[in-house]
């Protein structure tokens, strides 16, 4: 929107604004953003380092590191320009930063947390892709799922987010003001470049087209559709192979990631919606537009716990890496694809010896056993069987918007991810 006229002479100074108000946004944005934030960005570090181990590398895995590091970046901006912003209103603390180091920053974290967030969707819906292919037509997944193009779909979608949030660059510049004779920075409207036709089609309706009705519409039909198989899966699981009923577990999980995401992102939606539809109808309830950077940076910080809640492997990987001294390994061994396979034609099975190693044992009625038993031949002594060794199957495990204040004359970001100046 407009800058008021407020803004445009000088900086807004949130010092000026009833004490209630700031009350509110120091414990929404300085308090809870920032401690869920802080908890997000170690979740997410530990989900990078378990899924990118050897035994976890898989196409879905390759997508959920992708979308662990964009949500690393969206609670970065977020803490950045809200958070740490919402400290010096209220307690007078971190002066420095509000009115020196957070004017300049602001013009580049604003559109850079506005393409992770688009990446952190369109991440969450390829993932959702991918498993709807996994479990609804499971013969083209090896050709589809496969980690070289998840490595690509990861990129692509990173493209395609800085070029469609490119014109926000533009949207911000910094201006010096005076406050009691001190060189103060601000930050202010480029009312050149945001023009009424700009806010109108770009901001508002390109942001609710691209950003919310696609992506939303997309993920409820997909998991619609991953719900029912599930479903039918469910009521025959005796006769799913052991392949099959890892797909349906990590479909399920992946379903959680996909409940709470639309749960998270659904006041943004609503709020997005209004300033569409009724502009200026959330002016007077600002508190609901801090509640919704919240919600985002909830979005962002809650997947590694869902990971360790309903990923089996995920949480064996976890507890090997950081609490090998204190579990007791298991009996079964995690590498093997099956407990049997074929070889020559024959069935060969899998057995573990007692010093824990593979083995190969010939099935019965093999021809050195039979020429041993009725040829004249000497019978030829048994040779040690050959250690076979196999990786571990491609098991998948799984896996925002920002409305606010920016920092520190902005008004707040439109819908999910915008500022208003």
């Amino acid at each position: 929107m407009n800058a008021t006229a407020e803004e445009e002479s000088g900086c807004a100074s949130d010092l000026d604004v009833q004490p209630i108000d700031t009350l509110v946004r120091f414990v929404v944005h300085g308090v809870l953003l920032n401690a869920i934030g802080a908890g997000g960005l170690l979740g997410n570090a530990l989900s990078v380092l378990v899924l990118s181990r050897p035994q976890m590398r898989s196409s879905v895995n390759c997508l959920l590191v992708g979308l662990a590091a964009c949500d690393t970046v969206l609670i970065l901006t977020s803490v950045l320009l809200f958070g740490l912003t919402a400290i010096y209103p209220y307690t007078g603390r971190l002066r420095y930063y509000y009115y020196h180091i957070s004017p300049h920053i602001t013009p580049y974290a604003y559109p850079i947390a506005n393409a992770a967030q688009t990446m952190s969707v369109y991440l969450t819906l390829i993932v959702t892709i991918e498993r709807w292919v996994a479990v609804c037509h499971p013969f083209r997944a090896k050709a589809l799922c496969t980690s070289s193009r998840a490595r690509w779909y990861v990129l692509g979608t990173a493209a395609f987010a800085l070029i469609y949030n490119a014109p926000k660059f533009f949207e911000a510049e910094v201006y010096p003001s005076i406050d009691d004779g001190e060189i103060i920075y601000c930050v202010r409207s480029d009312i050149d470049f945001r023009t009424a036709s700009y806010v109108a089609i770009y901001i508002h309706w390109m942001y609710l087209i691209v950003m919310y009705i696609v992506p939303f519409s997309a993920l409820a039909v997909l998991n619609a559709c991953i719900v029912l198989q599930v479903r039918r899966a469910q009521a025959e699981r005796a006769r799913l192979s052991r392949v099959q009923r890892r797909e349906i577990s990590l479909a399920t999980m992946l379903l959680v990631v996909v409940l709470v995401f639309f749960l998270c992102n659904l006041l943004p939606l609503v709020t997005n919606s209004f300033e569409v539809f009724f502009e200026n109808a959330l002016a007077d309830f600002d508190p609901l537009v801090k509640t919704t950077n919240l919600m985002v940076t909830i979005n962002s910080s809650v997947n590694f716990v869902i990971y360790v809640i309903f990923g089996e492997k995920f949480q064996r990987v976890f507890l090997k890496m950081f609490c090998a001294g204190k579990i007791r390994r298991r009996d079964s061994p995690e590498h093997t694809r099956d407990d049997s396979f074929a070889s020559c034609g024959e069935r060969v099975s899998l057995r573990m010896t007692r010093n824990g190693t593979l083995r190969r044992s010939e099935a019965r009625g093999s021809r050195g056993a039979a020429g041993g038993a009725g040829s004249g031949r000497p019978r030829r002594a048994a040779s040690p069987a050959p250690t076979v060794y196999y990786p571990a199957p491609l098991t998948d495990l799984t896996s925002a918007s920002i409305t606010s204040d920016a920092p520190p004359n902005s008004t707040r970001w439109n819908g999910h991810s915008r500022v208003q100046f």
